[in-house]
């Protein structure tokens, strides 16, 4: 099973870094409220950046890599 590391960006111009198995049905969760508390009164959210990893362990730690970096590191990561 792969697992996923992502980016959304919340509509406030914010981004949300998290893990998952599923980037597509993950953004959608977030969407419908169902997702991360941070995201409910932040929508609409957009998937800007994914990237797979071997495993859960790794994913979950490319995430804490990934919120640790300054808004402009993300945006660099992310692309144009």
């Amino acid at each position: 099973m792969p697992f996923f590391c992502y980016i959304l960006e919340c509509a406030d111009g914010t981004f949300y870094t998290g893990w998952t198995t599923d980037p597509q049905r993950r953004e959608r969760q977030h969407n419908a409220g169902r997702g991360a508390r941070y995201t409910r009164t932040r929508r609409p959210v957009r998937l800007v950046y994914v990237e797979e990893q071997p495993d859960r362990s790794s994913a979950m730690k490319r995430e804490m890599t990934i919120k640790a970096l300054s808004r402009e590191r993300k945006k660099k990561l992310i692309g144009p």
